[in-house]
């Protein structure tokens, strides 16, 4: 269930901000945090992995609470008490594009890497070592990946009291949403999701990226009749929509600003944000640029 707290005034939803007793400072919480994801071309190092659990002769999967056994022990230096991060290469199942050049961008950005959960040093032999999944972000399976596990920064978030809908460019990088997390296409608040600028381009966790799009592109591929909204004054005499005197298109209308994200997480090319307040859903191809 989802709970309310009033914080300096402010109603946030506890679905995306915790806060600390001692400074009253809204951060996104430990799930935005460790469970995002990233796309990166970094190396990831692939020797620590997830060789099998307790109760493997019916578990595919295992889950918070559950022990998994781990490749390394005494031997390679594992002790009682480490911990790891568990994540896990994945690929969109549907390999269906959403937006023009969807899946050339994304292969530029890296591979995405999921973040599965964290396991705990419980057991420790010779040359492997029992585990506890203290945190599943969705499950844990074997062969996944084991790196030790790093504190990230909980960036504070702003309000959404003065989020202003009608902003004009900020003049600052732009870049595009690429995909979600989940390779979701549609997206709301709370959500997380990849856009193609990264820390190589200087953007920093605690960014806010602030979304739109322009109308009258016609990049996405979404699942409705194709040119719909373009051709619809062409049925103006029976539907009575009218039509515009002139041609208007991207370039020579207003842009919607949709809503605004904080970076939680960055790699070379690309960041991974929390959407943190929108008017309406968001798209992959939909635009970013740095507040």
């Amino acid at each position: 269930m989802r709970g309310k707290i009033v914080l300096a005034g402010l109603v946030l939803s506890l679905s995306g901000v915790v806060a600390s007793a001692q400074d009253q400072t809204a951060v996104p919480i430990r799930n935005d945090l460790y469970c995002s994801g990233t796309v990166s071309t970094e190396a990831v190092p692939r020797d620590t992995i997830v060789i099998t659990g307790e109760g493997s002769n019916y578990k595919v999967t295992f889950q918070e609470g559950d022990y998994v056994y781990v490749n390394k022990g005494a031997n390679q230096g594992v002790k009682v008490g480490d911990e790891f991060s568990a994540i896990r290469h994945t690929e969109d199942a549907v390999k269906t594009e959403w937006t023009k050049w969807q899946f050339l961008i994304l292969k530029k950005m890296g591979t995405l890497w999921e973040d599965e959960g964290r396991v705990r040093v419980v057991v420790v032999h010779p040359d492997t070592s029992i585990g506890q999944v203290e945190k599943s972000c969705q499950y844990l399976q074997r062969g996944d990946i084991l790196l030790p596990f790093a504190e990230r920064p909980a960036p504070p978030l702003k309000s959404e009291t003065n989020f202003d809908r009608f902003a004009p460019p900020s003049g600052k990088a732009t870049a595009m949403i690429i995909t979600g997390k989940g390779y979701l296409s549609e997206l709301g608040s709370n959500d997380v999701f990849y856009v193609n600028l990264g820390s190589a381009q200087g953007v920093k966790v605690g960014d806010y990226f602030r979304i739109f799009r322009y109308t009258g592109t016609e990049h996405e591929y979404a699942y409705q009749t194709e040119r719909f909204a373009f051709d619809v004054d062409a049925w103006a005499g029976v539907y009575g929509f009218g039509s515009a005197p002139a041609k208007y298109k991207w370039d020579n209308t207003p842009r919607e600003v949709i809503g605004e994200g904080i970076v939680v997480r960055t790699a070379p090319n690309s960041s991974s944000v929390l959407l943190t307040f929108c008017l309406r859903e968001a798209y992959a191809g939909d635009y970013v640029e740095i507040e």
